[in-house]
């Protein structure tokens, strides 16, 4: 009996020239000789067992007595070393007589005699290039080989599984982490349920795939996860998961992406991954841990539009809301900039006013927030006389950094109002040794973002922080988004729509998925046709006409690709120029509420609206004011104001 395995033409992840015999055992066992077919002899279980126990053994050396012991210790010893001689000779044919040496009483294999696997991926491990190696692990150990007759080899088999299934596993786990650092978090998730499977009972394995499933929007698939482990952990240990895992599995059920989503919408489109962002999501993860510590830190993210600055600061967001951690997040317009602690208004209502040790902040500082905010008037009846809002900001922040780490968010703080953007400073310095991160994401190229330099000249200095700047994409970001959004385009086609994107985009992030989408749906850019200004231009300072054909085609053909109801709320989002309720869109609409807000959720998801506890904007106003000019009639945005209740 022998194992039928497939060949493999190569092996380009073990580097260098083919192996004369190479060996995968990290999964369903496959052995190759010079790149080809293994010969039928040397595929028979006994010659395979034997072939890894030598490479695996010390010095690669054995005497014939142990090995007939081993693998033959079921017949009588003219038999066994009748048989293990037989087995040598198949050996010998495939490795050659300089690659396997059989002495009088030793067996040796030479030391380039066999390639495995498994010692690549040791390699790579100690060079901590986990996603490499964790991409080399397909299984158990020698998946699917078993022979009963020798107990010894199957109790050095049973030691090898559980030595490799731990190691695999450490493997996975560091390659999910290394995917979330670098934002991928689709791929950390693929990666994770491999971990999950490879030990169903191990719940860093189950905790790992959980937090990746939840950051690639899939809450339900992270739940399963949760609920299978309980049921494994119970049937066959009869344990129950650890503190740890629940309240992991009660954070992932109370998760949402962005507002209210809590998992793609039916027929969405994949989000992109955070593509060419690893080094800045790292300095803003350091910094998050650096506050989980007691190290209250302050950054500022810049970027100009549509560089990537609010998605930076959700993949943060998304993963301190998996922490043991209180998270605010806010967005601010310039519609609210004249009223008076507006941001700070809407960050109460994002999660300061719900987060747990609020209640054990003064009276006053309580009352000084409650006229803020409706729900905190009710809770919080006043006792006494309110604190000014920017002292009981303070003590507010300090009450529930007591209880948890909290990440305080404020997008586009440059349209803070002028109440809240100088109680920032004072904010920063009273958190310093608090477990606080202070995040603003500042919009590069606009006047008001001027505001803030007092703040951004104090990080470093008096406060502890730092300035993340974005740029736009180069060519391998653009490359890296075109093999995500082609992967079956060939090398030279992929170079080619490489080019034309860097041409038309001028790098920038959001230009360029805008095209990408829309080559993926069939749009077909001209050939001749403008490019974009330069890479000095920014969509502050541009208008839809300033944009290349290619380009506002895209935004017009992701639009046509909606559903009609998708439509008709994001065009009387352009129309009204707002930040907006499910309630005022369904009025604009004349639509029913829950066709409203299943249309929300899809355009939240394909980001073309962005959201917090008040309601919802553009996330690119150049979009909007393409749809505008192109896709939603002067009448239809009339009817939209006019429906609309003042």
């Amino acid at each position: 009996m022998y194992l039928r395995l497939p060949a493999a033409a190569a092996y380009p992840i073990l580097g260098g020239a083919m192996p004369s015999v190479f060996c995968r055992v990290l999964g369903p066992v496959r052995v190759t000789v010079a790149g080809a077919d293994a010969p039928a002899e040397l595929l028979w279980r006994k010659h395979v067992a034997l072939l890894v126990y030598l490479a695996r053994s010390p010095r690669k050396s054995r005497t014939r007595e142990h090995l007939i012991g081993l693998l033959w210790s079921d017949r009588d010893e003219r038999q066994a070393r009748h048989s293990l001689s037989e087995a040598l000779r198949v050996l010998r044919r495939a490795l050659g007589d300089e690659r396997l040496v059989a002495e009088v009483d030793q067996v040796r294999l030479a030391p380039d005699a066999v390639t495995l696997d498994c010692d690549r991926f040791t390699e790579l491990c100690q060079r901590s290039e986990w996603t490499t190696a964790a991409a080399l692990a397909h299984g158990e150990f020698l998946e699917g080989l078993a022979i009963p007759e020798a107990n010894d080899f199957e109790n050095w088999l049973a030691a090898e599984r559980a030595l490799w299934r731990a190691q695999v596993l450490e493997a996975l786990l560091q390659g999910v982490a290394a995917d979330l650092a670098r934002g991928d978090a689709a791929s950390a998730a693929r990666v994770g349920l491999r971990a999950v499977a490879l030990d169903r009972t191990s719940e860093p394995a189950a905790r790992a795939a959980m937090r990746a499933l939840t950051l690639a929007g899939d809450r339900a698939a992270a739940l399963r996860v949760a609920d299978e482990l309980a049921h494994a952990l119970h049937e066959t240990l009869s344990a129950e998961v650890s503190e740890e895992t629940a309240r992991l599995a009660e954070r992932v059920r109370d998760t949402r992406v962005g507002r209210r989503v809590v998992a793609a919408p039916p027929d969405a489109r994949a989000r992109p991954p955070l593509v060419s962002r690893s080094v800045e999501l790292a300095m803003l993860t350091a910094a998050w841990q650096r506050a989980r510590s007691g190290r209250g830190q302050v950054v500022i993210v810049e970027g100009e539009p549509g560089e990537g600055k609010t998605r930076l600061i959700e993949e943060l967001v998304a993963h301190a809301r998996l922490d043991d951690a209180s998270v605010a997040t806010a967005r601010a317009v310039p519609a609210e900039q004249k009223a008076e602690w507006s941001a700070l208004a809407g960050l109460l209502a994002g999660g300061l006013g719900d987060a747990p040790g609020l209640a054990g902040a003064p009276p006053g500082a309580l009352a000084g927030l409650a006229g803020l905010d409706g729900d905190l008037r009710a809770r919080f009846r006043a006792a006494g006389p309110a604190a000014p809002v920017g002292e009981a900001l303070g003590a507010a922040v300090g009450a529930v950094a007591a209880e948890r780490p909290l990440l305080i968010a404020l997008d586009d703080a440059q349209w803070s109002d002028p109440a809240t953007l100088a109680a920032l400073p004072a904010l920063a310095r009273d958190t310093a040794a608090r477990r606080v991160l202070l995040l603003l994401g500042v919009s590069r190229g606009s006047p008001e973002g001027e505001r803030l330099d007092e703040l951004r000249a104090r990080l470093g200095r008096d406060l502890e922080g730092t300035v993340v700047r974005l740029g736009r994409f180069e060519a391998a970001a653009l490359r890296e988004l075109v093999r995500w959004a082609l992967p079956r385009y060939d090398a030279d086609d992929a170079e080619r729509l490489t080019r034309r994107v860097e041409r038309d985009t001028g790098g920038l992030p959001l230009l360029a998925v805008a095209m990408l989408e829309a080559v993926v749906a069939g749009f077909k850019p001209v050939t001749e046709a403008p490019a974009w200004p330069s890479r000095q231009r920014t969509l502050v300072d541009s208008l839809p006409g300033d944009l290349p054909p290619a380009v506002i085609g895209g935004i017009c053909l992701r639009f046509r690709a909606l559903p009609a109801a998708a439509q008709q709320v994001l065009g009387a989002a352009a129309a009204l120029d707002q930040r907006l309720s499910a309630d005022r869109l369904g009025r604009a609409t004349a639509l029913d509420r829950p066709i409203v807000e299943g249309a929300l959720d899809l355009l939240e998801w394909n980001r073309w609206l962005v959201a917090d506890a008040r309601g919802y904007v553009f996330a690119a106003p150049i979009e909007r004011a393409v749809l505008l000019q192109e896709m939603v009639t002067p009448g239809q945005a009339r009817r939209y104001r006019e429906n609309f209740p003042t």
